[in-house]
């Protein structure tokens, strides 16, 4: 009886060693979602930067992120930055020549900082590409003191075991076969 608790003990410290480390990146709430589908990415920021309060948050729309918008946030104030697309796309009828290429939270004061010690969710939506496969979502996490790159992506495949400071994996799956009856 000894040796069976001592094992799921065991176990259960094992699970915790490969899950905490995940819990210290900026990852997806939603990690998948459905090629063509419109997505609201929900980024979570678990820690500050060397214990320091996050005040602040911009991220690289990944191309292919159709029409991308942030979410209002209490006590932060919103930028986006838009540019000139490599490859236009059409919108309800309209061809898209510039799009939102990156979106920037700021704390508008000390007090709306994100204690290190605390959790939270920073979000914004558009279209997803039509076709499968990862994208990622790169996040600079800057701080009272300091800063956190959250940009690293593997050589190939989506594992980012052993990685320091991954970007943010999407992986976006292909659109289910629509059946015809007739």
């Amino acid at each position: 009886m000894m040796k069976k608790i001592c094992s799921v003990l065991m176990l259960m410290a094992g699970l915790l060693a490969v899950l905490q480390p995940a819990s210290a990146h900026v990852v997806l709430s939603e990690p998948k979602a459905v090629a063509g589908s419109y997505y609201k990415a929900m980024l979570r920021i678990g820690h500050g930067c060397n214990g320091s309060a996050t005040n602040g948050l911009v991220v690289q729309v990944p191309f292919g992120f159709e029409g991308a918008k942030p979410q209002p946030k209490p006590g932060w104030t919103i930028a986006t930055r838009k540019a000139k697309l490599a490859q236009p796309y059409n919108s309800h009828g309209k061809t898209v020549t510039d799009d939102v290429v990156e979106l920037r939270w700021t704390a508008a004061s000390k007090e709306a900082a994100l204690p290190d010690d605390q959790f939270d969710e920073f979000a914004f939506m558009g279209r997803l590409p039509d076709k499968a496969g990862p994208l990622w979502v790169k996040v600079l996490q800057t701080c009272e003191s300091g800063q956190n790159d959250w940009s690293d992506i593997p050589a190939n495949g989506t594992s980012t075991r052993g990685m320091k400071s991954p970007a943010a994996l999407l992986e976006v799956q292909p659109a289910p076969a629509h059946e015809h009856h007739h």
